[in-house]
């Protein structure tokens, strides 16, 4: 078995399968994008972008974990408001699963 194809089944260099995390599904990728921009339309323009990106970066590549944890950063520094915070908290739950 060639080292690509050993790496993309999920197998580490001892033989052991590797964790599974919870991350963005991807094949439902649009519509996250989608529900992601209408949730932070109401947020200052100067953030929007950012926040929507960062959040969508995280999930989509090192999980849910951290996506979390940067929107309860940016609830700590006043970016977002509480009720923006749980929205973006369901969506990113709303639209993974384990990978």
């Amino acid at each position: 078995m060639k080292r690509q194809q050993f790496e993309k089944r999920g197998f580490s260099d001892r033989g052991e399968f590797q964790k599974r995390e919870k991350k963005l599904d991807m094949s439902r990728s649009e519509e996250f994008g989608y529900m992601l921009g209408k949730t932070v339309e109401g947020l200052p323009d100067s953030v929007r972008g950012a926040i929507r990106g960062t959040i969508y970066s995280l999930a989509s590549k090192k999980g849910i974990k951290e996506a979390k944890e940067f929107i309860g950063r940016k609830y700590q520094e006043g970016v977002i408001d509480y009720d923006t915070q749980k929205k973006l908290i369901n969506l990113i739950y709303d639209y993974s699963k384990y990978r």
